[in-house]
């Protein structure tokens, strides 16, 4: 059980998207699992708690000024696969959604509620996508600073071999006392791009942007 990606347009590029867009949901949906229930918690968890404003995940319609348009809300599938407790995350709700702008196709998703150890969080996240099946790491996580400030975003590339198609899936994550979440995405018109040529800091610039319109304040 998997988020299902958006009925494709009658055309090869909306095929290629529908197809990219089930490969990203299934890696981000392990990382989301990955990140609660694998979390180090441990005994400093009480004191990070506490630690920074609250935030919550949400899914808008539209992101980065209208680049990006959702395509499919999937808050609800991820809701009901992800449990609201685990060894590093507690009283937990889920939020993501695939969108679409041109032929790139991006999911964001998160979770939201308390974070024993926000670092574990990104970690275990980044590793339930990586450990997938037919997933190999390309271009190793590491932190990247935005451009125009903000707090750090850990970043990489890895590839998604599907029925014999290499798909490089380029992503950033990042971690609060509140929320753990990530974006991902992917380039239906060169599937297989060389790692090494994605340019992880103009991501991470994007990544800051998304991440300012759907992490916004609990009581908002």
């Amino acid at each position: 059980m998997v988020p299902q990606p958006p009925q494709a347009p009658k055309s090869s590029t909306g095929k290629v998207l529908g197809i990219v867009g089930a490969v990203v949901g299934v890696l981000v949906l392990g990382g989301v699992a990955s990140a609660m229930v694998l979390g180090g918690g441990g005994s400093g968890g009480g004191s990070k708690q506490s630690a920074g404003p609250k935030y919550k995940i949400t899914v808008p319609q539209s992101l980065v000024g209208g680049k990006y348009s959702l395509a499919k809300d999937v808050s609800q599938q991820m809701g009901a696969q992800v449990p609201s407790d685990g060894v590093n995350a507690h009283d937990m709700r889920a939020a993501g959604g695939q969108y679409t702008g041109g032929t790139t196709s991006l999911v964001v998703s998160g979770i939201y509620g308390t974070i024993d150890d926000p670092e574990e969080g990104i970690n275990h996240m980044i590793n339930g996508m990586t450990k997938s099946p037919g997933v190999e790491v390309a271009v190793p996580e590491k932190r990247f600073t935005p451009s125009e400030g903000g707090e750090p975003l850990t970043c990489g590339v890895d590839v998604k071999t599907v029925a014999g198609q290499k798909v490089t899936l380029e992503f950033c994550a990042w971690g609060t006392s509140s929320t753990t979440a990530s974006v991902a995405q992917t380039d239906a018109a060169d599937l297989a791009k060389a790692p090494e040529s994605v340019d992880l800091q103009e991501l991470a610039d994007e990544t800051s942007k998304i991440r300012s319109e759907v992490q916004v304040p609990a009581g908002a």
